[in-house]
């Protein structure tokens, strides 16, 4: 087999000098830059960050992979739902299906193969891709083009929750939480201390400073021992009330990978901050930024007291795993093995499928309804 190709063609000129002089312009008079600040460069400055730039970062040619293209029967399985989401809405109504990060448009592809084509004369299902990477809104609607052009979706692409206005339906996000900048906090056994970096003759460094704000909502857990580290994120929170500022009826669908925030101290108590590039972990995060992924695992206690606050039921919060299950999971896949085909084909499904329950054990599924429905029992948590 071929090795993965670069994402960057050999002799292609670097962007770090770019990105540096962005972080750069970041600090404050003595040179620091909040991690937070800090990640939300690397990954999203324009036209140099980890995702603002092209060919994206998926699958085997690129940096990682997620569960929409182990097997479309993620996507499938999600769909299922979706349907299910619609019909207790009322499937005579408009429906709007939302994909917060929608990569380059695997999982969007996968539910609607998945999903009813519209008939002539129904209320029109719309999809719209959500990113602030206008490089990755382009790849996600060049590949959903066929599903524009010849099965009748509406879909639409935008930079921004916020210029959809009030809508009714369905919000959707894969891996989206996790990618957000977070702010990291060190214990020093009798308050918190902001860490982020500094610059040091051409490279950046760990940094800390004193707490530039407190940290909204409970108290945040200590670390059983000075030193350790807890990580927020501000604008996966955020996200969360731009949904329920504009959701009037429905239901979000978050899945990613994370704990609640005991959890996360004590499994983790120097943070979950990772650096991944070509499928392997960078062991330094803060080597050259905007050529790996960084991300930090979802601190869902702060999510789930941001949903509470901002007037979204929680409806279920499940592993993965179990919320595969109740989605009817085995029956997608009892349908697949039966159309497999081969012996072969059938093989590559049930590794797939075991990668998809077992490989993601520790991802979570979090369903928030809207004020306005729909009203479907609490799943057990």
């Amino acid at each position: 087999m071929a090795p993965p190709a670069p994402r960057e063609p050999p002799g292609a000129p670097s962007l770090l000098p770019g990105l540096l002089e962005e972080v750069r312009r970041a600090a404050d008079p003595s040179g620091f830059v909040p991690f937070d600040r800090f990640m939300d460069l690397a990954l999203y400055a324009s036209g140099l960050g980890f995702y603002a730039r092209a060919p994206p970062p998926f699958g085997p040619h690129g940096d990682f992979y997620t569960a929409p293209r182990v097997h479309p029967i993620f996507g499938r399985t999600l769909a299922g739902r979706i349907a299910q989401l619609h019909r207790e809405m009322g499937p005579d109504r408009p429906f709007r299906l939302v994909e917060l990060g929608p990569g380059d448009g695997t999982l969007a592809a996968s539910i609607l193969e998945a999903l009813d084509q519209p008939s002539p004369g129904s209320p029109s299902l719309e999809y719209v891709l959500v990113d602030r990477s206008p490089a990755l809104l382009r790849a996600a609607a060049d590949r959903l083009e066929p599903f524009r052009r010849s099965h009748g979706f509406a879909i639409r692409e935008t930079e921004s929750l916020g210029a959809l206005g009030p809508f009714e339906g369905v919000v959707i996000a894969n891996e989206v939480l996790d990618a957000q900048p977070v702010r990291r906090l060190r214990w020093t056994g009798d308050g918190w201390r902001e860490l982020g970096v500094r610059l040091e003759g051409d490279r950046w460094i760990a940094a800390e400073a004193p707490l530039r704000a407190p940290v909204p909502g409970s108290p945040l857990d200590a670390p059983p021992e000075a030193g350790g580290i807890v990580e927020v994120a501000p604008l996966a929170e955020a996200i969360v009330r731009e949904v329920a500022d504009h959701l009037v009826r429905g239901t979000a669908i978050f899945l990613d990978y994370g704990m609640e925030e005991r959890e996360l101290v004590h499994a983790h108590p120097y943070g979950t901050l990772a650096a991944v590039r070509g499928h392997r972990f960078v062991e330094d995060p803060l080597e050259r930024p905007g050529e790996s992924d960084l991300s930090t695992f979802v601190n869902f206690t702060r999510i789930r007291a941001a949903a509470r606050r901002a007037g979204l039921r929680e409806r279920s919060y499940l592993s993965q795993a179990e919320a595969l299950g109740a989605w009817g999971f085995q029956r997608l896949f009892e349908q697949e093995v039966r159309a497999a085909g081969s012996p072969e084909n059938e093989v590559r499904l049930r590794l797939a499928v075991k990668n998809l329950l077992f490989g993601f054990e520790r991802f979570r599924v979090l369903e928030l309804d809207a004020p306005g429905g729909p009203a479907g029992p609490p799943s057990p948590t």
